[in-house]
């Protein structure tokens, strides 16, 4: 009995749904002028936000990142290497910019400022980026005549005023948030794909070229700067031992022409020689040591370095990103039409409610 009385009740919610439905449908049927009317001006608003709309012009980068080795089969260099005092069991710098790290590098107000206040060539004109980004969206027009409109970006960054730092700023957010795109188009790959997409079509082209270059130089600069100093320390201790070891074969040789017919009876006349002979020795076997470690300290710095290959460069002309006035018309009287039909259903409903 109770199981005949919840099949009713469940025809009859069924029932009362399906009613209320066709009630729906009949109400929009019977506003179908409405809809269409809304529909209709949506279509208008879409064309003509497609017409007026800047079109903008995507320019791509995209390059394979290898990173270097962390010492792979130098392990049985290490201990001539810890003579000079120099490690190459962990690489320079092997902990820094691992992963996606260097994407969020890219993003950073520091290889963004650097790009932007980079000098490029535009039509034969030299001018820097963030001047060209200014002009183009004319920005030094909300700056008015005063004196703001007089700002300049040449010179040494770390000394530009409150008001530089600013506009940088400002900058920079609308690049991070509106412009620039960084990512790894396949999560299993090393390919790292930049993106830039703003209305100017040699912006676009010059910030991307410019951007990937000071990024991947920061990139391989600070991933081998340990190792470079240590080339650089054993290559100077190499001179400088060479230096003293040409002095001590020269003295020598002023020693032996000193006394070119020492008597052999006495043996002191040979001393001067002799002691600068045991320089020579010392010096020659020092210079051995450096010059086995400064090679060793050459060949972990190569295999540490990090292989960074472009694939791909933005070439003019830029690919354009824009809406075509029909898909934009298409899109206002679908939106239009969807928005319409829920604000009489809605209304209807709301009205029911109330009464």
């Amino acid at each position: 009995m109770q199981g005949k009385v919840q099949m009713q009740e469940d025809e009859i919610t069924v029932k009362t749904l399906v009613l209320k439905a066709k009630a729906g449908v009949g109400l929009l049927r019977k506003k179908w002028l409405t809809i269409v009317s809304f529909a209709i001006l949506g279509a208008v608003i879409g064309f003509w936000y497609a017409t007026y709309k800047k079109a903008k012009y995507v320019a791509v980068s995209t390059f394979v990142l290898e990173e270097g080795g962390k010492g792979g089969g130098l392990g049985q260099y290490a201990g001539l290497a810890s003579l000079a005092g120099i490690d190459i069991s962990g690489g320079a710098g092997s902990g820094i910019f691992q992963g996606d790290n260097i994407i969020e590098l890219y993003k950073s107000r520091l290889m963004l400022q650097k790009a932007l206040l980079s000098s490029v060539n535009i039509n034969g004109k030299s001018i820097l980026l963030i001047n060209r980004y200014i002009e183009v969206n004319k920005l030094d027009k909300d700056w008015g005549k005063g004196k703001s409109s007089r700002i300049t970006f040449n010179g040494d960054p770390s000394k530009f005023n409150r008001q530089q730092d600013s506009i940088i700023t400002n900058i920079i957010d609308v690049i991070n948030n509106k412009i620039l795109q960084v990512s790894k188009p396949d999560k299993k790959l090393s390919i790292i794909k930049v993106e830039v997409e703003s209305t100017d079509e040699f912006f676009s082209k010059e910030f991307n070229n410019m951007l990937v270059e000071t990024v991947n130089k920061f990139y391989l600069l600070t991933k081998t700067k340990k190792s470079i100093q240590n080339v650089q320390i054993l290559q100077k201790q190499a001179d400088s031992v060479k230096l003293v070891l040409g002095a001590s074969i020269g003295g020598v040789a002023s020693a032996i022409d000193a006394t070119p017919n020492a008597n052999p009876a006495l043996i002191s006349l040979r001393v001067p020689s002799q002691k600068k002979q045991i320089d020579v020795q010392t010096s020659s076997a020092i210079y051995s040591e450096i010059v086995k470690n400064l090679e060793v300290s050459k060949i972990s710095l190569r295999q540490e370095t990090p292989l960074i290959q472009v694939i791909d460069q933005p070439v003019l002309p830029l690919k354009v990103s824009k809406i075509g006035k029909i898909k934009g018309a298409a899109i206002g009287f679908i939106l239009a039409a969807i928005l319409t039909m829920l604000v009489i259903s809605f209304k209807k409903i709301f009205s029911v409610i109330l009464s």
